[in-house]
């Protein structure tokens, strides 16, 4: 029978999950700067994915160029399964040149790089180089559209209708800040995102030689401490829009305003939200990913005795600085058989709080082990006698 071995590492820590989902603005948790001053607003904890702050998180609004984040998603996502290169280039179409609104002038049937474009949206929230991607991508902006809410539609966004890739005024599409939160928390996952959200100012160069100076919309960035991303927003009807992101220690939030009435509004309730997090959460990391625990999971029949379990993933608490619990890390694996694959899943870590298990994470061999041939045991039982 197979044996289950187990070894529970409890620890009082200074920090525990939240529970719950969602803390909702009120007088009893909410301070009185937190009574933002916009159509909806959301603050979640990037790691976890909880949220801490929401006001009228689901209301369906436009969100102007937030919606540029989904076109950056898939486009970092394609980069990552290798279907699309920065070094790539893309001609500019007659269509994409047209756009109005926050551009970067792009020349017509001109060659520009995949990372200049993609700098461009970053920073300069051009308009023309999110259609020259979704064409490049997709052939045209209605099929690149098409998958926008199709992987809307796998993050949860359930309140999200896109109806183009810009987020200029289109009939039937809106989004809300819940849903603008999930997305903008898929695209930080994407390292490469940093190297342009951080960017203050740059020339965007063009074919002809003509230069295009383009500057960070999101002035957080400069103004808030730990600010190192976001996207801005702004159309008459979606008024002033903002999804941005600052971490401190190993806390990174993601705050989001939809409908502030001017750009200093916008930028105050993102900051007070960030303040509000950062003064009465934090964040420990529980489980380390990709580094082998000191328990070991014994092998029958192989050329090794035993292999370790490693962790797949980081594994993060995100709590109120006040809230004292005691966390258990217990860890079950089987003993196995040879042979056995290096990444292959030999258990599992539970995370549980106070007794209630609160997440999960899957452990794989450290090792590939062989089976053991008829010579291995002549020459085990010799050195055994």
């Amino acid at each position: 029978m197979r044996k289950i071995l187990m070894l529970s590492l409890i620890a009082c820590l200074a920090i525990s999950a939240v529970s719950g989902g969602v803390i909702a603005a009120s007088a009893e948790n909410t301070p009185s700067e937190l009574a933002i001053h916009a159509k909806s607003a959301v603050l979640m904890d990037y790691n976890t994915g909880k949220i801490i702050f929401s006001q009228n998180e689901k209301e369906h609004m436009p969100i102007a160029s937030m919606v540029k984040i989904m076109t950056l998603l898939l486009a970092l996502e394609d980069i990552d399964s290798g279907k699309l290169s920065l070094d790539d280039t893309i001609r500019a179409s007659e269509n994409a040149a047209s756009m109005g609104g926050s551009q970067a002038f792009l020349d017509a049937n001109c060659d520009y790089s995949v990372n200049e474009l993609l700098k461009s949206i970053v920073v300069g929230s051009a308009n023309d180089s999110c259609v020259a991607i979704a064409e490049h991508l997709s052939g045209s902006v209605e099929t690149f559209v098409l998958r926008m809410n199709e992987r809307a539609k796998a993050l949860g966004m359930n309140d999200t209708c896109f109806v183009n890739c810009t987020g200029l005024p289109g009939a039937e599409q809106y989004c809300c800040a819940h849903d603008v939160a999930l997305m903008t928390r898929e695209l930080l996952s994407h390292d490469k995102f940093y190297d342009y959200s951080k960017i203050w100012m740059f020339d965007f160069a063009h074919p002809s030689g003509r230069v295009t100076q383009l500057s960070n919309t999101n002035k957080l960035i400069r103004a808030y401490e730990g600010c190192d991303g976001g996207k801005t927003g702004f159309t008459n009807e979606a008024k002033y829009c903002l999804s941005a992101t600052a971490k401190r220690g190993n806390t990174r939030l993601i705050s989001v305003v939809c409908g502030a009435e001017s750009s200093k509004i916008r930028n105050a309730q993102n900051a007070a939200m960030f303040n509000y997090g950062f003064a009465n959460f934090g964040t420990k990391q529980v489980v380390i990913g990709g580094i082998p625990l000191e328990n070991v999971c014994p092998v029958s029949g192989g050329k090794e005795e035993f292999v370790k379990p490693v962790p797949v993933e980081d594994k993060f608490i995100f709590a109120p600085k006040n809230d004292e619990a005691s966390i258990e890390l217990t860890v079950e694996i089987t003993k196995r058989s040879a042979p056995i694959d290096k990444g292959e899943v030999i258990g599992v870590m539970k995370i549980t709080k106070n007794g209630e298990e609160i997440d999960r994470v899957s452990l794989v061999s450290d090792r590939a082990v062989a089976k053991s041939s008829y010579l291995d045991i002549v020459d085990e039982f010799i050195a055994n006698w």
